[in-house]
C-alpha cells in the first residue's frame, strides 16, 4: 500500500493460500505483507497474480468491484485455453458461482460461460467495471501516492497533516471503514514515516466521532510491535485531550484486543478495580 515496490517485494509464501485465510477469518483481501489491500485495478493493469490466487480473490472478496476485476483475467485465460482445459476452466466458473460472497459476481460468472468467454464480452465487463471506480477509491489511491513521498521525505509532515485533513473529508461515509483503517493502521506502523507526521494524524483523530476514534487510538496502542515511544505520545495526548470517562473507554477496548479476556473478565476487572495488561506490557488500573 505504502510504496510501490510493494508489488515486487513480496514474499514468496502462496499467495492463494493467504487469499483462502483471508476469506476464513471475513477479512478483506491484503498482500502477504500486509502492506496494502488487492484492489480493483491490480487485475485491471496486468499486475501478475496467479489464477488460483485470482480465483480466491474471485470468491472470497467482499468488494465487489474486486471481486469482479478478478473475473476478467480468468476469463480471459479461459477464452485462450485449449478444449481441454476449457472445461477445467467451465468447472472453476461454475464453483465460483456457486460460492463468490457476491450475487453480481455470480451472475457474471454465469454470463461468461454462457458467452463462451468471447473476448468482446470480457472486454466489455472491464470497462463497465472501469466506469464504476468511485471518487473515494480515485482519492483513496491518490493518498497512498501521498504516504509514498512522505517516506521519500519530499514532503513535510505539516503539509501531510494537511493532505490526510483533506483525503479523510472526501472519503466519509463513502470509502469503506476497513479500508480506511487498515490504511491508517500501515501509517502508524511504517517506521520510516517521522513521528511528528504520527502525533498529526492521531490529533486529528481525537477529533473524530466517539466511535471511530475509540476504534482508531485502540488499533494504535494494540498494534504488534507497535513503536514504544508512540504508544506514549498516543496515550499521553488522549488523556491530555479527551474526558476521563472516555478514555477508560479507550483503555477497556485496549485491554479487549490485547488480551484474550472474556467480555466477563473484563467486566469483573472493570468492577472490581483491579489492574489489567495492556498492549505494552504496562497495566493500566479500572477506577
Amino acid at each position: 500500500m505504502l510504496m510501490a515496490s510493494a508489488r515486487t517485494s513480496a514474499p514468496r509464501r502462496d499467495l492463494a493460500d493467504h487469499f483462502l485465510e483471508c476469506g476464513k477469518v471475513g477479512r478483506y483481501l491484503t498482500l502477504q505483507d500486509e502492506s496494502r489491500f488487492v484492489i480493483t485495478d491490480d487485475f485491471r493493469e496486468g499486475v501478475a497474480i496467479d489464477p488460483i490466487a485470482t480465483a480466491a480473490a474471485t470468491i472470497f472478496s467482499k468488494d465487489i468491484l474486486v471481486a469482479q476485476a478478478a473475473l476478467v483475467p480468468l476469463g480471459l485465460k479461459a477464452g485462450k485455453s485449449s478444449v481441454r482445459h476449457m472445461e477445467r476452466y467451465e468447472e472453476l466458473f461454475d464453483l465460483i458461482e456457486k460460492r463468490a460472497f457476491s450475487g453480481d459476481v455470480r451472475d457474471r460468472a454465469r454470463a461468461l460461460v454462457e458467452a463462451g468467454f468471447r473476448e468482446a464480452r470480457i472486454r466489455e465487463l472491464e470497462a463497465e467495471i472501469g466506469g464504476t471506480i468511485t471518487p473515494a477509491r480515485k482519492r483513496y489511491r491518490a493518498f497512498l501516492d501521498i504516504v509514498r513521498r512522505l517516506i521519500e521525505r519530499h514532503i513535510t509532515a505539516t503539509a501531510f497533516r494537511d493532505e490526510f485533513r483533506e483525503f479523510t473529508y472526501a472519503v466519509a461515509g463513502k470509502l469503506d471503514f476497513g479500508i480506511y483503517s487498515f490504511c491508517l493502521d500501515r501509517v502508524f506502523a511504517n517506521r520510516q514515516i517521522p513521528l511528528q507526521a504520527k502525533a498529526y494524524l492521531i490529533a486529528e483523530i481525537v477529533g473524530f466521532p466517539p466511535l471511530i476514534r475509540r476504534e482508531l487510538i485502540a488499533n494504535v496502542l494494540t498494534a504488534p510491535n507497535q513503536s514504544r515511544e508512540l504508544v506514549t505520545m498516543a496515550r499521553k495526548m488522549i488523556e491530555r485531550e479527551l474526558p476521563s470517562e472516555i478514555v477508560v473507554e479507550t483503555y477497556l477496548l485496549v485491554t479487549l484486543k490485547s488480551s484474550r479476556l472474556s467480555v466477563k473478565q473484563v467486566q469483573d476487572i472493570f468492577m472490581g478495580g483491579i489492574e489489567a495488561p495492556v498492549a505494552d506490557g504496562s497495566k493500566f488500573a479500572f477506577p
